[in-house]
Formats: structure tokens, C-alpha cells, sequence
């Protein structure tokens, strides 16, 4: 499930897993089964899956599938063969917008639509990222397209490092969409890093969400956008049926 969680571990610890009691229901002796393994995961993260028989298990974003009997693992993505449509990706999107719902936009750097937003996107960021400088480069073009960005702060180098530094004193500036913008074009970033700020909790956010680069955009209806997209590309993807976006959203 986790980095550096051997998948072989996983099927001897349910193979070799005592019963649980009789009263428990199959969730709750799925769940008993895999607590040595995984103590920190949460009961409500064992759950039925759509699928008759099997249990859905949840560790950060990755998804795996219990048999009934606590016996057998299925690592993957569970897909319903006449629509064609992920399972685990849906429950993932769902995942995603409850964890930016509960981080809030108080949280958040918010460049705001011009007009009226047709769209909201939340944007995973690194300060020194290429890619994230281009994207920023052209925020009054995603704006004028009735595109609202929500910044979410990732620097890629963690903690305890330059690229970290220099989030937290944007974040700690009097005036953060300016500043981000000076970071972003690579002038020098100084100031205080001592205020109460949100990046150590948006960086283990990113990681819980299972990034792997940035710029990862997450678009309203949970999907994602993994690297760069230029203005034009993002508004028809999010106006195109399907595809992440609600559109005409008012």
C-alpha cells in the first residue's frame, strides 16, 4: 500500500491473520486483519466494495481490494466492465475535493476569475518549478477565461530546505499574491518564516493525494492534471463533457 510496504507481506499477514469474532462485521475482521500491518489505518478507510465479495482498503491514496475471508489481496484499480468506468478513481475524487474542502480556501493563495468564475482550479505549486513559473506566467490568461487558480503550496525538496524556505515567507508576506508572483520570476525571496503557516500541512496533503510532480492541478470534480496545461488547453478541458470540468458553473 504505502512506499516500501511489501505486497507479499500484505498476503502472508492476511493469510496467517487470527479470526476475528463472530459478532464483527466483515469491514470490522478486514479490518482486525490488517491492523498489525498498518496500525494507523483508520477503521472507516476498511470498507464494502461495489463489488460483491470484496472489501475496499484505503492507505493515503493508494487502493487495494480484501476478499471476504480476509484472505486474498487485489492491488489496482476496480473497473466496471460495462461502463468502463474506475471505481477506485471515483472514490478517489471524492477523496481529493474533501481533503481541499477541509484544508480551506482560507489556506489558499486565490488568483480570482475575471468576471464571473466559470471554473475553480486548485493548483499544487512549487515555488522553483519550471513548469509551475510558466503556468503563473500566464494567470491573467486563466483568468480571463473564467478560470479561478487556488495555490496549494509543494515544494518538491520537503522540508528544512530553500524551496521550502521561500513558501512559508510568501505565505508569511502582507501581500502574498504578490510576493508568490516575485518568487515565481526568481527574484530574491527574504523575509519571515516564523508566522502561522500552512505549508508543512499542504506538502503532506500533496503526498497524501498521491502527487508526483508539480505543477498537479485538481480540477472541480476531483480529476487530475498532472504537469502543465496552457490556457486555452484548461478551458476546453473543463468545459468539454466529462472531463473534470462543470461547466457553466455561474
Amino acid at each position: 500500500m504505502k512506499a516500501g510496504l511489501s505486497l507479499g507481506l500484505v498476503l502472508v499477514a492476511l493469510a496467517i491473520g487470527g479470526c476475528a469474532g463472530k459478532k464483527e462485521s466483515g469491514a470490522e475482521q478486514v479490518q482486525a486483519k490488517l491492523a498489525k500491518l498498518l496500525p494507523g489505518l483508520k477503521p472507516e478507510n476498511v470498507r464494502p466494495a461495489q463489488a460483491a465479495g470484496l472489501y475496499e482498503v484505503q492507505d493515503g491514496a493508494n487502493f487495494g481490494y480484501v476478499t471476504a475471508d480476509g484472505k486474498y489481496l487485489i492491488t489496482g484499480d476496480l473497473v466496471d466492465l460495462a461502463s468502463g468506468q474506475s471505481l477506485t478513481e471515483v472514490t478517489r475524487r471524492g477523496n481529493r475535493l474533501a481533503q481541499l474542502k477541509t484544508l480551506g480556501e482560507q489556506n489558499m493563495i486565490v488568483f480570482p476569475a475575471q468576471g464571473a468564475a466559470k471554473h475553480v482550479v486548485t493548483v499544487f505549486t512549487d515555488v522553483d518549478c519550471g513548469y509551475c513559473r510558466k503556468f503563473h506566467s500566464q494567470i491573467a490568461d486563466y483568468n480571463a477565461r473564467g478560470i479561478e487558480v487556488r495555490y496549494v503550496f509543494y515544494p518538491r525538496t520537503g522540508p528544512d530546505t530553500d524551496s521550502f524556505r521561500k513558501a512559508e515567507v510568501v505565505w508569511c508576506s502582507a501581500d502574498r499574491k504578490t510576493a508568490l508572483t516575485e518568487a515565481k520570476l526568481g527574484g530574491a525571496v527574504n523575509g519571515n518564516t516564523q508566522c502561522d503557516n500552512p505549508v508543512r500541512r499542504e506538502w503532506d496533503l500533496g503526498n497524501d493525494l498521491g502527487l508526483r510532480g508539480t505543477p498537479m492541478l485538481v480540477l472541480e470534480d476531483g480529476s487530475v492534471v498532472n504537469g502543465y496545461l496552457p490556457p486555452d488547453a484548461l478551458a476546453q478541458r473543463l468545459e468539454s463533457p466529462d472531463s473534470g470540468g462543470l461547466a457553466h458553473r455561474g
